[in-house]
């Protein structure tokens, strides 16, 4: 009797944990809160729905936490109200998914490109890592960087 009740619960703790790794809804979670945080500009929206209040930061020019992004992009919209993105690649893979992107803060500049990886834990996004680089003014190449 005791196996067969650590047998369920164990079994129980893996549909809940593969419910919560739903890559395909994950991705589309993750969509609709960058879109209303970097496209639409909703920063309280967005965080209110999307982020939870724990939300763990690892950009080092950024503070954690759910409030103090709120107070970041609030105060960075303000400055930049034309600051503009467009989405490239995106991947699913269990609780992380990974956007690729390019960004333009002013019109005119060249801008970034960079990959936002966000962990996605009991339908929220819970944590964030990014890598960053401009846009160079000559490339090697002419495939464009997204």
């Amino acid at each position: 009797m005791k196996k067969t009740i650590v047998a369920l619960v164990a079994g129980l703790a893996c549909l809940a944990t593969a419910a919560q790794a739903d890559p395909a809804a994950n991705k589309k979670m993750v969509m609709e809160a960058l879109d209303l945080l970097f496209i639409q500009h909703k920063v309280d929206e967005a965080v209110d729905k999307y982020f939870d209040p724990g939300y763990i930061q690892h950009n080092p020019m950024a503070a954690t936490g759910a409030e103090p992004m709120r107070k970041f992009f609030k105060d960075f919209y303000a400055a930049n109200p034309n600051a503009t993105m467009t989405f490239g690649q995106w991947i699913a893979d269990g609780d992380l998914v990974a956007v690729h992107y390019t960004s333009k803060i002013k019109p005119g500049d060249r801008g970034f490109v960079a990959v936002d990886i966000f962990r996605v834990a009991n339908g929220k996004i819970a944590e964030h890592w990014d890598v960053v680089q401009p846009i160079p003014e000559k490339s090697a190449n002419s495939n464009g960087m997204l």
